[in-house]
């Protein structure tokens, strides 16, 4: 028996790295279906492949988490296909490009805050809306290590980062008595296509390496499971001790 054994499981920017092991992670862990989405619909199929190859369940959804339309429809087809949403992680961004915070363009403002910020709002939404029909339910939103500390050039990404705890943390209040969990991950660098370079010229944690992908999603499936019943509200980081001391 797995951690998630017979629920259903949704997982944004699940084309590759955190993503996609959280999405494979889910499927390990029991899940009886997993919902793949991304805007990358190579990557996501190669995602669903792998679920596949290892025995379970999953389907692919394209979706941009900017649009509310495209987040609607995802969550529908959760339902249609498997009857219910019962986890799901919020993980879909956008790599920000370095930048002093008065050089910085509106285009790239709402470009990062639309991903990261927005995204997460509009899953939640939808994702909150089918949970409450059975009244049950776990959400984990990847934040970052940028959502506890600041960075220089890194002001919009540091914004949207911290507004996701922020969310999170009233998602949290709210629907406690709901039977809904909500938790924010905080990755710190971890072996991704989007963090190949990281920026800000932030470093390792204090374990001196970066993190892989799979450390990243084993987390974020626990937090979903019954392991972490009487966790909601929390802000973990996941970062190798980086933002343990300055």
């Amino acid at each position: 028996m797995g951690i998630v054994e017979g629920g259903v499981a949704l997982v944004t920017g699940a084309a590759s790295g955190i993503g996609r092991a959280s999405a494979q992670a889910f499927a390990r862990e029991g899940a009886r279906g997993v919902v793949v989405a991304d805007i990358d619909a190579d990557g996501g199929e190669e995602t669903v492949h792998l679920i596949h190859a290892a025995g379970s369940d999953a389907v692919f959804v394209n979706c941009d988490v900017s649009k509310e339309n495209d987040v609607e429809r995802l969550v529908e087809i959760a339902i249609s296909q498997y009857g219910s949403v019962d986890y799901a992680h919020n993980n879909a961004g956008a790599k920000p490009q370095p930048s002093n915070l008065h050089e910085l363009t509106v285009a790239e403002w709402d470009r990062i805050i639309d991903t990261h910020l927005r995204g997460v709002w509009l899953c939640m939404k939808h994702e909150i809306k089918a949970m409450l029909i059975n009244e049950k339910g776990a959400i984990v939103n990847t934040s970052s290590a940028a959502g506890i500390l600041g960075g220089p050039m890194m002001s919009v990404y540091t914004a949207a980062k911290h507004g996701i705890v922020g969310l999170t943390k009233a998602a949290a209040a709210e629907y406690a008595r709901s039977g809904i969990r909500v938790n924010t991950l905080c990755p710190g660098h971890t072996e991704t296509p989007m963090d190949r370079e990281p920026p800000g010229g932030m470093k390792p944690g204090q374990i001196g390496r970066y993190a892989q992908p799979t450390e990243q999603a084993n987390p974020a499936v626990w937090l979903c499971s019954d392991w972490a019943s009487y966790i909601t509200g929390a802000t973990l980081p996941v970062d190798g001790g980086a933002t343990a001391s300055l």
